[in-house]
């Protein structure tokens, strides 16, 4: 399938999406994430893995200071500030790509930003926080708007839905059609369908399987499936096994994760283990541009 192209330039910065995987490597300064908290919690350990993932080949650097997971529950504002401004100025300081906040607050974000951030990844797509579309706004900074049902704490308790790609797809219109009347470019606009946020193991593979309905929608489109727990839960439907989030057979199952959405047509990738994944997308690259 052929990827539709897109153009990002914001500041000193310029994505091309479409003709090659942009590969965005996830740092995580929280001492609870589900497969890498309590790794990265000071700044050496920070700026040393962030410095690895760009050897390694990320295009760009998404920094979290809340976890996500699945009955997580929240942090201070503070408490977050203090998390991942510190880690950003040092990043920002030493190391040349994007660095995207991973945030639903407002006051994180435009830290951030003030730091040497250059992206927003709100999993709330702008709804958490009201005031978080008004630092996009004045900042025209590129943000990425994901679709969760639910909460990170309740958003694995039974999810259902009668049209999944239907409503994932009317959700995220409805999000894009807010923050265009807000004021934020289209050209700055990531849509992110939010898989294992609020859908089971049936639901991620069919959206995985069903991604191109929402490409068609127009906007980049990005993927996190990195060490996800649909992806464990199949293995040991087959295998009658339990893998870790950081287990040989996970990081397998990751890959062909990222295959299939970038097959589908995904645009960026955000994943954990980066060096695996930039080589194993040089090649869904060349199948794809073929």
């Amino acid at each position: 399938m052929t990827t539709t192209s897109f153009t990002l330039e914001f500041g000193r910065f310029k994505l091309d999406l479409g003709p090659r995987a942009c590969i965005m490597g996830i740092l995580n300064t929280t001492p609870d994430s589900f497969s890498d908290g309590g790794k990265y919690t000071t700044l050496d350990k920070a700026l040393t893995r962030a410095q690895e993932m760009v050897t390694a080949g990320a295009h760009i650097l998404d920094i979290g200071g809340e976890s996500s997971r699945p009955f997580s529950e929240p942090v201070s504002e503070q408490e977050e500030l203090d998390r991942t401004i510190p880690v950003i100025e040092a990043i920002a300081d030493r190391i040349d790509i994007p660095i995207s906040i991973d945030t639903v607050k407002a006051k994180v974000a435009k830290e951030a930003l003030a730091a040497g951030g250059s992206i927003i990844n709100d999993i709330s797509a702008f709804e958490k926080d009201p005031g978080m579309v008004d630092v996009a706004v004045e900042t025209c900074a590129p943000a990425v708007l994901m679709h969760m049902k639910g909460t990170p704490e309740t958003m694995q308790v039974n999810p259902n839905y009668d049209d999944l790609m239907g409503e994932i797809i009317t959700y995220l219109q409805e999000r894009v059609n807010f923050v265009l009347e807000k004021g934020m470019a289209p050209e700055n606009i990531i849509l992110d369908p939010g898989i294992g946020f609020g859908k089971t193991v049936a639901h991620n593979l069919v959206l995985i399987k069903e991604l191109h309905q929402l490409t068609a929608l127009g906007y980049p489109v990005l993927m996190g499936p990195s060490r996800k727990t649909f992806i464990r839960n199949v293995l040991a439907n087959v295998s009658g096994k339990k893998t870790g989030p950081r287990d040989a057979g996970t990081e397998y199952g990751t890959l062909a994760a990222c295959a299939a959405s970038l097959m589908n047509g995904a645009h960026i990738i955000r994943v954990h283990d980066v060096e695996a994944v930039c080589a194993f997308s040089h090649i869904i690259d060349a199948i794809r541009n073929a």
